[in-house]
């Protein structure tokens, strides 16, 4: 089974040196759009109401073959 590696951006890159393994890149597409919410959800209460996210599927090569962003942006009304 390949393995993928999900870098992820929200403030300062992380990289994934383990990776996962997964049936093919279709599955790697799947789990890098569910990850996005997820770190938005953990992330945004903390640093404000500016922020962008952004996750990047690596393929054992090294090869990107995904990237997708998530943007959130809030405004204080009162």
């Amino acid at each position: 089974m390949p393995r993928y590696f999900f870098g992820i951006h929200n403030g300062g890159p992380e990289f994934d040196d383990t990776g996962t393994e997964l049936a093919g890149p279709d599955e790697a597409h799947a789990k890098a759009t569910s990850l996005l919410p997820d770190i938005a959800r953990e992330e945004i209460p903390r640093d404000g109401d500016q922020r962008t996210f952004t996750v990047m599927v690596k393929d054992e090569s090294g090869h990107p073959i995904y990237s997708a962003t998530l943007t959130f942006a809030g405004l204080r009304l009162q």
